[in-house]
Order: C-alpha cells, then sequence, then structure tokens
C-alpha cells in the first residue's frame, strides 16, 4: 500500500485527520462525537480505496454474468430444484443464486482487504501512532475499526444482491416465487426473504472479520493479513468437507453459511440459521476480544 494511495507524504492522512476541535480550558472531547467522526473517517477511506472499489465491481459483476449466461442458454424454460436452475422462474433467484456462489471466495477475500487494512495497514504506513495521539482509548479505536468493518460485510452483500435483483427482474421478471419445497409465494415475501438472507450473511461475514481484526494485529503488513485470513477460510471449508471431522463441523465459521437455502422454504426452517447466527456471535466475541487484548499491550513504534 503506497502513501499516496492513503493520501500521505510526510505527515498522515487528512483521511484520518480526526483531530478533536479546540476544547474550552478543562473540556475533553465527548467520547460519542469523536467515535462518530472517527466511524465516519473509517468509512469513507474503505470506500476510497481503488482496491476496494475494484473489489466491489467485481462482485457486482459476478450476478450480472451469471444472469445474462442463464438467459442466453439454449434450454431457458422454469426448471426449478436448486437455486441456479431456477433463475428462469423468477428474477429474485439471481442474487440468492450469486451469493450462492460468492459466499465460498468472493466474499470472504473481500473482507480480508479491508480488515487486513484495519490494523496492520494503519501500522505500515505510520498513521496508527498518529491515531493514538488524539484523546481515544484503544478499546474504543478497536471497536470503531470492527464496526467499519461489520458495515463493510453488509455493503459487501448488498453489491452482490442489489445488482443481481435489477438485472434478474430485468431479464426474468418477477411474480409468484416457487420455493424449494414446491410451494409458491407472493412477490412480497419472496423480496422479504431475500433480505433475511442478506442480513444472515452478513452477520457470518462480521464473525470472518474480527478474526481479520485480530490477525491485523499481529502483523505490521497488511498484505499478510488479508492472505492469512483466506488461508483460514479456505482451511476451514477443506475441514468441512471432511467427513471424518463431523465433530468438528458445527464449530467452524463457514459450515452453515450455506443454510441461507433454508430461508426459501415453506415454511422456513430457522434451525440450521439460527445455529450459524450464534457460531458468528461466538467467533466475534472471543476474537474482538482477542485483538483487543494483543492490541492493549502492543507496542506502537510506526
Amino acid at each position: 500500500m503506497s502513501a499516496v494511495e492513503h493520501g500521505v507524504t510526510q505527515r498522515p492522512s487528512r483521511e484520518h485527520d480526526v483531530t478533536p476541535r479546540p476544547q474550552p480550558m478543562g473540556a475533553m472531547p465527548r467520547g460519542g462525537r469523536f467515535s462518530t467522526r472517527l466511524f465516519r473517517s473509517e468509512v469513507r477511506l474503505m470506500a476510497g480505496r481503488r482496491r476496494n472499489q475494484a473489489g466491489l465491481a467485481v462482485l457486482a459483476a459476478v450476478p450480472v454474468i451469471m444472469a445474462v449466461a442463464v438467459k442466453m442458454s439454449t434450454n431457458d424454460g422454469p426448471r426449478g430444484g436448486d437455486l441456479i436452475s431456477s433463475i428462469t422462474s423468477n428474477g429474485l433467484f439471481v442474487p440468492l443464486a450469486a451469493l450462492s456462489v460468492e459466499i465460498g471466495m468472493f466474499l470472504p477475500l473481500a473482507i480480508a482487504m479491508v480488515s487486513g487494512d484495519s490494523i496492520a495497514g494503519e501500522a505500515n504506513i505510520g498513521t496508527l501512532r498518529y491515531l493514538l495521539t488524539v484523546p481515544v482509548g484503544r478499546a474504543r479505536l478497536l471497536g470503531v475499526k470492527y464496526a467499519s468493518l461489520c458495515g463493510g460485510a453488509v455493503w459487501a452483500v448488498l453489491t452482490v444482491a442489489v445488482p443481481g435483483t435489477v438485472v434478474g427482474i430485468a431479464l426474468f421478471g418477477t411474480g409468484p416465487m416457487t420455493t424449494l419445497s414446491g410451494t409458491q409465494i407472493d412477490t412480497a415475501a419472496a423480496a422479504w426473504r431475500v433480505v433475511i438472507v442478506c442480513v444472515y450473511l452478513s452477520c457470518g461475514l462480521a464473525a470472518l472479520a474480527a478474526v481479520g481484526l485480530f490477525i491485523s494485529t499481529l502483523t505490521e503488513q497488511p498484505i499478510a493479513a488479508a492472505i492469512s485470513l483466506m488461508i483460514f477460510t479456505i482451511l476451514s471449508w477443506i475441514l468441512d468437507n471432511v467427513a471424518q471431522l463431523a465433530w468438528l463441523h458445527p464449530w467452524l465459521i463457514v459450515h452453515e453459511w450455506l443454510s441461507f437455502a433454508d430461508v426459501l422454504r415453506d415454511p422456513i426452517a430457522w434451525d440450521a440459521m439460527q445455529r450459524g447466527l450464534w457460531v458468528s456471535a461466538v467467533y466475534a466475541v472471543v476474537f474482538w476480544l482477542a485483538a483487543w487484548a494483543r492490541f492493549a499491550g502492543k507496542d506502537i513504534t510506526s
């Protein structure tokens, strides 16, 4: 990551110019207002990086390519039975099919990129030490960092879902949706289920971001943090497919990610998704606390 990209030459980036305005003598800046300003700064910085913008473009392109490919296929009659083959029956299946494809690699890669930059990126270019000179505790700074990563998780999922919905409706239309159980639900109920899927996957990616945040506190090289998180994700998928390790599967962060398909059953099967949310919460809490324990006592030299 170059200094020019982060907006710095001989001094820290103006993107992180979160120094409080002058206060009356003896007064301290309000923590809530400072945290809000820092959060906005983090979001602007995340959105302004060219590589993040390129990554979002790739995420958005996948549902468009999938929809166009299905539309151009010779066998374009309604089929049903799974997400991809159901695209022709209802355009709302496009974002769901795209999410099922991208949750394996592309969405975790997006989270790895931004979480790797959260602490390691700041340390790498020398702005982390500057951030800690303003009146904000390390725990609050880490909390704001994680909040921005959670926002990035939602952003990444919507980058897939929104273009997928638009192109799906444009190419295949909408109307009553045939669920995976064979029954039909109206358009409003179908759209609501797409929203539930987006929320569920955002929670899973937010938990992964907590792992990335912890890894980011262990190094000053953001690319190393991103690669480590991707190795963690890929290893989790591999372990999840080893039958001999069935006892471990419920505790793997990725195990229930694809359970969002249960939303498309009638009635909705909540059990697997509830387990997925519980595991995501455990990962988020454990790894955020691990990041705090590491960061609280870390000697910031850059």
